[in-house]
């Protein structure tokens, strides 16, 4: 099976996966995360049990697909992601606390919805810390979450891997399907939206 195939494969099951996440979700911002005595396992399904991690992180490789020309320039963004990720995630475990850590997961949810499907595309260094601004609350919100017993360590790289996950999920689903179904990416990115909406208006 050949790169591009193998590439539209994975492309095509993130869409269909990120549909079924749109149709399943609920409203609410953290609708309760699984806990497992396994802290690195925590770690791990701590994204997928809360959808505006989930959504925004899956947005953010979309996005950078769609806004980019090569992987080389998409990359960027989700790097910047994951090391404020990690940063924040840090800060949370330590206690350290910033104000509107929910509502500015919320409209991260929101932002990152509309740039999907707008396609908006920015210069690298802005998109990069647009997404890092977003990732410090994303990373605040994991580590004070972090379960009472266990390594934190093990729980950081659990989540920092599926967060890794979703990211090249979202990448690979973006470049794939952004020449051949305009349509499908802007909707998914209305769905995005929409769902951060939503959580506004629970959160109102």
């Amino acid at each position: 099976m050949s790169t591009h195939t193998t590439l539209r494969s994975v492309g095509i099951f993130s869409a269909r996966a990120l549909g079924l996440a749109l149709v399943t979700g609920v409203a609410s911002a953290h609708p309760g995360h699984e806990v497992s005595s396994n802290m690195f396992l925590s770690g791990l399904i701590h994204p997928l049990t809360g959808f505006d991690h989930l959504f925004a992180m899956l947005a953010v490789g979309l996005w950078s697909a769609l806004a980019h020309k090569n992987l080389r320039q998409a990359a960027w963004t989700p790097v910047s992601f994951l090391c404020l990720l990690l940063a924040g995630a840090f800060m949370g475990i330590a206690g350290l606390r910033l104000p509107a850590v929910e509502p500015i997961i919320t409209a991260s949810v929101l932002v990152l919805g509309l740039l999907v499907a707008s396609r908006l595309s920015l210069p690298t260094w802005a998109g990069a810390a647009l997404v890092g601004f977003f990732a410090i609350f994303h990373g605040m919100a994991h580590g004070s979450e972090l379960p009472e017993s266990g390594s934190a360590l093990a729980f950081v790289a659990g989540f920092m891997l599926t967060t890794f996950s979703l990211h090249v999920a979202g990448l690979a689903a973006g470049f794939s399907l952004k020449q051949h179904n305009v349509w499908l990416t802007r909707l998914a990115g209305g769905a995005i939206a929409l769902y951060g909406v939503s959580l506004a208006s629970a959160l109102a």
